[in-house]
């Protein structure tokens, strides 16, 4: 789906940045990673790629002037240009409402998801408008049904999704398209962390928590972190070359009942 093409990744650490990377190298492409540790990312890109042929890395911190422009340039100095980016770099431990979350919280919280989200965007763009491409937000279910106190996150990732149809009305003239996978939890090292720390907390087997989890949702399954890559490996495809300012849930039909 994505020979030949070229994307940026931001946030590629343990989790879902990596397996958003597997994916794209597994469906053609070649993939340009950044993140804010150098050897963590270093060792990432050369278990994507031994070879180095087809990844290149920068270590990025997307809230920093002239980091994410540093990316996209090497991502169009290796591969002669790119072809879009996933914006999966996020701030996700701020917990709480209201009441408990501190005003600097708020301020870091806003400063890399919105903020850091569009300076990536931005550079991104400025780099698409060459030849086209495609644009993925990273969105998360808490802006729309939260079960835990995210509220920081979880207004930040709806600014961003609420920022997709605008981006999507102005970048759409020069064939660029913007779209968001909304993704709930995911059975990847974050979630499986929690379970067994939750399970050892309690002094219940693993398969107690994961379990209640489980019964979030109709399919009585967790979604993995490659279903969400495989949905942002569709968005970034010419498959999706007339999609564009949508949100798409990968969600296992977890809907408030």
């Amino acid at each position: 789906m994505l020979q030949g093409k070229t994307i940026v990744v931001s946030g590629v650490g343990a989790g879902l940045g990596t397996e958003i990377a597997t994916t794209i190298l597994r469906d053609g492409g070649n993939v340009v990673i950044g993140a804010r540790t150098e050897s963590t990312l270093a060792e990432i890109a050369k278990q994507l790629d031994p070879s180095g042929a087809r990844v290149a890395h920068r270590a990025t911190d997307i809230t920093v002037d002239g980091d994410p422009e540093a990316l996209v340039a090497l991502g169009v100095e290796r591969f002669g240009g790119i072809d879009g980016l996933v914006n999966v770099a996020a701030l996700d431990r701020v917990m709480g409402g209201i009441d408990d979350t501190s005003w600097a919280d708020w301020e870091a919280t806003t400063k890399t998801n919105v903020l850091g989200s569009m300076r990536m965007t931005i550079a991104a763009a400025a780099a698409l408008r060459a030849r086209g491409g495609s644009i993925v937000f990273i969105g998360s279910q808490a802006s729309l049904y939260p079960r835990i106190m995210q509220t920081a996150y979880a207004a930040t990732k709806g600014a961003m999704l609420a920022a997709v149809p605008s981006l999507a009305l102005e970048l759409g003239q020069y064939k660029i398209r913007v779209n968001t996978v909304v993704a709930t939890w995911m059975w990847g090292p974050a979630v499986e962390g929690y379970v067994t720390m939750s399970a050892e907390q309690r002094g219940v087997p693993v398969e107690v928590v994961k379990g209640e989890i489980e019964s979030f949702f109709p399919m009585r399954e967790i979604p993995r972190d490659d279903d969400v890559a495989d949905c942002v490996s569709f968005f970034l495809s010419d498959r999706a070359r007339m999609i564009s300012g949508q949100m798409l849930l990968v969600n296992g039909a977890e809907f408030p009942r």
